[in-house]
């Protein structure tokens, strides 16, 4: 039985076992906050001054089978939506499900029985089974009688991934049925659906199902409303662990007719067999089970609302194990606080983490076994760098976040992904953690992470709505983006701060008792907030999760006060009339003041029209968007952002953390679009050379850094750009020193990696001779040179200066890395090679030493290194076959295409990337392409338009004395 094209009848020739394994077709489905991200959830790249990754999560995506054109719609479809979903006749509530895992043959088997119920009458039942996934002969057994029918014709769609079964007699309504079904498959890196894992002493196992590769493993109904609960046996070599979502029991399946050749082995002790209770109704996506020689730590928590102990564990190959310390303790401490915030009890008898090898995503929250890459979740406990614990403590709030947004209460479809990943990424990286790490001021980072990357996304024409249509399973993986991520959570952070955090959660636990165990669209959640504020929050939110974009205000000075008026801000310059349609109700947050240090906020001023006054005392200090809660940017005169930065820039000034943040931010994104002068956003720079806090320097950094990237093709723009980030890093390096102490505060350790790493970045010969000196030091055994913190900036800097011989001892490092910050410095060092042999030597590891899932870490490496651009897109562009061919079932290439042509700032690049493409089947990340593309023209833009300008600023700056920075 062989399938030929889109849509193949199988036939039965008397054969005992039916095989279903679709020849590979051109253009079949397949899939990847990534997130993204990306399950990608969360940020597993380290986000360090020198080495930035602006992309909230790792996300997946899919192909399809037609080429799609280089453009952002891939929502829109000339199909009815029903025609991309399975038929509603037929509805699964329960599976009871055995799988055999032989880690030695690298295969597995197994056996379904699924409880179905009828709703209307039919002859044929439809589900899902992906190609490659090999079923045995169907039974149906109708549970009122003891009748089975075998089905008279089976069909397959390999496009739809959908198996239709058709039977001779109708169905009638109301039946309740059993499906019988059989199947088998082999265990490959895919790192979707079942597959397996490498180490150093072979393989193990796990799942990964989101969003549809759950019918990689096993038939079923792979969609997220067709909840139903499972009874999971897992059948294992001796010597091994299995792990599924709920606790094992006691009693254990044995063997029937049906799963008897499952058992073998079990009898005489050369296998084993575990059976776990029944989980509540769950979609399929977050089933999950692994196997292989694991180790595990344990810790508990006691639930503050039933005072119930519940026992928490960690797995991990035993090599690593010892690293995963505190991703537990963060898990332990989150789970007590979510239970407050939402007053619902978590509801599993055990929350379980696994640590992989090979994932595909930074982390997936499968209900009751949250798993992730090593980068999520391991970190020295003797020597750990604030930007891994940061990750690792997001990361694991994030996922304990979906046990309620997500697993609890789950959208009806993909179309309100956000639903999911907008709220645990505010409740997980921002309200919750907040509350277990103060010190780490998570809301004002939340600006430099999430919002600014929401932002810059949101300000293209290619972006698209929160909540978008997609139909077609094929395209969900592009809405793991940092729209459904990280802009859906700064819109709920929005709507937080207008109406209140404790009315804001109040409303959210009203909606997740109204929905326990059920499926939720938009309006559902705007219900329960509104009940529990007296808002019309669905007027409110309607605009910011259906239409795409995001407004700038434009604040002019009355004699009464200020008008605001709003219009679609774009990167690329004010929006035309057809593409500024969207009137948003946007919280003003209205600060003022004039005695120093006492701020007021109106947090009441909303703006529902296209323009409106207010009435405002202008002789005082005052701005827009309090704490940068609003996710807009704002423009004001030349004359009162001077007035806004001077005041900004004073000891006790009115202007909050966030306040500070954001106006960086809005003021270089306002130069790139035109709105504002570029040297205007140098200014506040230089206006605010003087402060002291981390997170103000941080965004002041990646804006200059930004900055000298955009004109990397301009030597002269960028010596001068350099001497001016020298100017700003240097002094405060050598104010705060290399040497890291323990008695340092949060904040003082991350001010002082930025400085470091920017005066290196720049050229600072003191700086970059500190750090060669302690690279010798270290590669001759002294592993205490380098801190932690500074060993990405010091493998960098040192094979950049140093060339082959650092090179060398730093590949050392990357095949055998002690910690997965040491496997990140390394490749981050690899990466800045300056010279074309060694450059080639890491194109050549790429192809041939480098996991598929850390293709990205390297691209992205590559992609902040400015004198390997061009040979990066000769590199991809010669080897596109392979690389795509090798990450095919993955998410990644929707970043490589980014990371290799996102850089460039000529329309010659665009109309290359254009032609390169022209031929190949994008559909999986034609997004990311357009994005790449549109960011390409703006850059142009933007360097024709502002070069005069910042030139003239620089020079300027380099004729006032120094005692002045």
């Amino acid at each position: 039985m062989t399938v030929r094209g889109a849509q193949t009848v199988f036939r039965v020739l008397n054969a005992p076992k039916l095989t279903w394994s679709p020849s590979i077709v051109q253009g079949r489905a397949r899939r990847n906050w990534l997130a993204p991200f990306y399950h990608t959830h969360t940020n597993i790249l380290p986000r360090t001054t020198a080495f930035r990754y602006n992309n909230p999560s790792f996300y997946r995506f899919c192909s399809f089978d037609h080429h799609t054109p280089i453009s952002a719609s891939f929502m829109s479809s000339e199909k009815a939506p029903d025609h991309y979903r399975l038929p509603t006749d037929v509805r699964p509530k329960h599976y009871d499900l055995t799988i055999r895992t032989d880690l030695e043959k690298e295969a597995f088997s197994g056996f379904v029985n699924i409880d179905l119920d009828i709703v209307n009458a039919t002859k044929s039942i439809t589900f899902n089974a992906a190609e490659g996934l090999k079923l045995g002969s169907a039974i149906l057994a109708v549970t009122s009688s003891a009748a089975e029918f075998a089905p008279k014709k089976t069909t397959f769609d390999a496009t739809t991934q959908r198996a239709s079964l058709t039977f001779a007699e109708e169905l009638p309504a109301g039946t309740k049925a059993i499906l019988r079904i059989g199947f088998e498959g082999a265990l490959t890196d895919s790192m979707t659906g079942y597959y397996k894992s490498t180490w150093d002493k072979g393989i193990y196992t796990l799942t990964q199902f989101e969003p549809t590769d759950a019918r990689r493993a096993l038939p079923c109904w792979d969609e997220p409303l067709l909840k139903a609960t499972f009874a999971v046996t897992l059948v294992s070599r001796k010597g091994t662990v299995s792990l599924s979502n709920m606790p094992a029991r006691a009693e254990v399946a044995v063997a029937d007719a049906h799963t008897g050749a499952l058992f073998d082995g079990v009898k005489d002790g050369s296998w084993y067999a575990t059976s776990f209770e029944t989980t509540p109704p769950m979609s399929t996506y977050l089933l999950a089970f692994a196997n292989g020689e694991f180790s595990h730590l344990e810790s508990s928590y006691k639930s503050p609302l039933s005072g119930k102990v519940r026992p928490l564990r960690i797995y991990a190959t035993p090599d690593v194990i010892n690293q995963a310390q505190y991703a537990l303790d963060i898990k332990a401490a989150a789970l007590p606080l979510y239970e407050k915030a939402f007053n619902v009890e978590f509801p599993l008898p055990k929350l379980d983490t696994l640590v992989a090898n090979d994932f595909d995503a930074g982390a997936m929250e499968n209900w009751g076994l949250i798993t992730g890459r090593t980068t999520a979740y391991l970190v020295d406990p003797d020597n750990a760098d604030i930007a891994a614990k940061k990750r690792i403590a997001g990361t694991q709030s994030h996922e304990v976040a979906h046990m309620w947004f997500g697993n609890i209460t789950t959208m009806k479809w993909w179309d309100n992904l956000y639903l999911n990943e907008g709220f645990a990424t505010l409740m997980g990286e921002k309200i919750i953690l907040d509350k277990i790490q103060p010190e780490w001021k998570v809301d004002a980072d939340f600006i430099n992470n999430h919002l600014t990357a929401a932002l810059r996304l949101d300000a293209k024409l290619s972006s698209h709505p929160i909540e978008v249509d997609v139909p077609d399973a094929g395209q969900i993986g592009q809405i793991f983006d940092s729209l459904s991520y990280s802009k859906a959570a700064s819109v709920l952070r929005m709507l937080s701060k207008f109406v209140g955090e404790d009315k804001f959660l109040n409303g959210v636990s009203l909606y997740l008792k109204k929905h326990l165990y059920s499926n939720t669209v938009s309006r559902d959640l705007w219900e329960g907030i509104g009940e529990a504020t007296g808002l019309n929050v669905p007027k409110i939110m309607e605009n910011w999760v259906s239409k795409m974009g995001f407004p700038v205000l434009t604040v002019t000075e009355t004699p009464t006060g200020i008008k605001v008026r709003q219009d679609r801000f774009l990167e690329d310059g004010p929006a035309k009339t057809v593409d500024n349609e969207t009137i948003w109700s946007i919280p003003l947050g209205i600060v003022t003041g004039s005695v120093p240090g006492q701020a007021v906020v109106d947090q009441t001023a909303l703006l529902e029209t296209r323009e409106a006054e207010f009435k405002l005392d202008t002789s005082k200090s005052f701005k827009l968007n309090a704490d940068t809660n609003g996710v807009y940017r704002v423009l004001y005169t030349p004359e009162r952002l001077a007035a806004i930065a001077s005041e900004a820039a004073k000891t006790d000034s009115i202007f909050s953390l966030g306040d500070r943040i954001g106006l960086v931010h809005d003021a270089f994104a306002l130069g790139k679009s035109g709105h504002l002068a570029l040297s205007a956003a140098l200014n506040l720079v230089n206006e605010l050379r003087s402060e002291k806090e981390f997170l103000v320097w941080d965004s002041l950094d990646a804006n200059v850094a930004g900055v000298i990237h955009t004109w990397w093709e301009d030597d002269k723009v960028v010596e001068k750009l350099d001497t001016f980030r020298r100017a700003l890093c240097a002094p405060l390096a050598e104010k705060l020193g290399i040497d890291y102490s323990k008695s340092d505060d949060f904040a003082t350790t991350q001010l002082r990696t930025l400085a470091v790493s920017g005066a290196a970045s720049s050229g600072d010969p003191a700086t970059v001779k500190a750090l060669l000196d302690r690279f010798e030091k270290y590669i001759a055994g002294d592993t205490s040179a380098i801190p932690v913190d500074l060993l990405n900036v010091t493998f960098r800097t040192a094979v950049k200066h140093n060339g082959a011989p650092a090179y060398d001892a730093v590949l050392k490092l990357f095949e055998n890395p002690k910690t997965p910050s040491i496997k990140v410095a390394a490749i981050r060092g690899l990466t800045g090679a300056v010279e074309p042999a060694l450059q080639s030597r890491t194109f050549d590891l790429i192809l041939t030493g480098v996991r598929n899932q850390d293709f990205i870490y390297f691209f992205r490496g590559l992609a902040t290194n400015s004198k390997v651009l061009f040979t990066l897109r000769e590199f991809f562009e010669k080897n596109y076959d392979t690389i795509n061919t090798r990450l095919e079932t993955t998410f990644s290439m929707k970043y490589l295409v980014q990371a290799v042509y996102s850089g460039f700032g000529k329309e010659a690049d665009r109309v290359k990337a254009e032609a390169f493409f022209k031929d190949k089947n994008i559909s999986k990340y034609n997004q990311a392409l357009a994005q790449a593309l549109d960011g390409i023209t703006t850059k142009a833009a933007f360097i024709k338009r502002s070069t005069p300008d910042i030139v003239a600023w620089l020079e300027k700056w380099e004729n006032t004395p120094r005692a002045s920075l």
